[in-house]
């Protein structure tokens, strides 16, 4: 994971947020002893919080690895809520059900194996909170899929947005101040396709919010 803020900073950030829990620092060893790529508690706190903000009760994640965002969310959502979690990976999913049922948060998650842009198409919305979180190049179509579910007050939540493995940072700024960068990779064109898919889109406000390796914060104004 490459942090965009220092590590003075991020420490800090990290102090003052919210203690995880045993189940979450277990994850966080998890992904420290296994290179997973995972959002880290900065940003996972941050998810929470969002969906506290909105009285969240139905959350749809577009990847979910081996549960960690969804495991911050489900402490947000009601008894009878719903977290529907989407991966492709079979251990993983079978991992993020092994946590979540550590947690008690089973009976409100909801685990699809497969495709989560097939898997959208079977749930009917709305969801209070959105996250995306997998292939960089179907960020803006993962958007298209679930935006009309996506009620006023409700937030959609992309990672990755300012830097990861393949994304180059210096093509996302120049195409944030007007250029128009050339030869990028995948990565980096499916982020500045999704940013500029949510900033043209007059429903949604939306901002980028330094943690992690940056988060597009898209919320839902009519």
């Amino acid at each position: 994971m490459t942090d965009v803020l220092a590590d003075g900073i991020a420490r800090f950030v990290r102090a003052v947020g919210p203690d995880p829990d045993e189940t979450l620092s277990e994850m966080d060893e998890y992904a420290a002893a296994a290179g997973f790529p995972h959002v880290g508690p900065e940003v996972g706190a941050f998810l929470r919080f969002v969906a506290r903000l909105n009285d969240a009760e139905r959350v749809f994640e577009f990847g979910s690895g081996y549960g960690y965002s969804a495991y911050w969310f489900a402490d947000a959502l009601p008894d009878d809520g719903e977290l529907v979690l989407t991966e492709v990976d079979d251990d993983e999913l079978e991992l993020a059900r092994e946590y979540m049922t550590a947690g008690g948060y089973d009976d409100i998650a909801r685990y699809e194996l497969g495709d989560a842009m097939a898997t959208i198409d079977r749930y009917d919305g709305p969801f209070d909170v959105v996250l995306i979180d997998h292939q960089k190049s179907s960020y803006a179509d993962a958007f298209e899929a679930v935006r009309s579910d996506v009620p006023v007050g409700g937030v959609v939540v992309a990672d990755n947005a300012i830097t990861a493995g393949a994304i180059e940072f210096d093509a996302l700024l120049e195409w944030a101040e007007g250029g128009t960068p050339t030869d990028t990779t995948e990565h980096t064109q499916g982020i500045i396709d999704y940013l500029e898919t949510v900033r043209a889109d007059p429903a949604f406000e939306t901002i980028v919010v330094p943690l992690g390796e940056g988060i597009a914060v898209s919320y839902r104004v009519e």
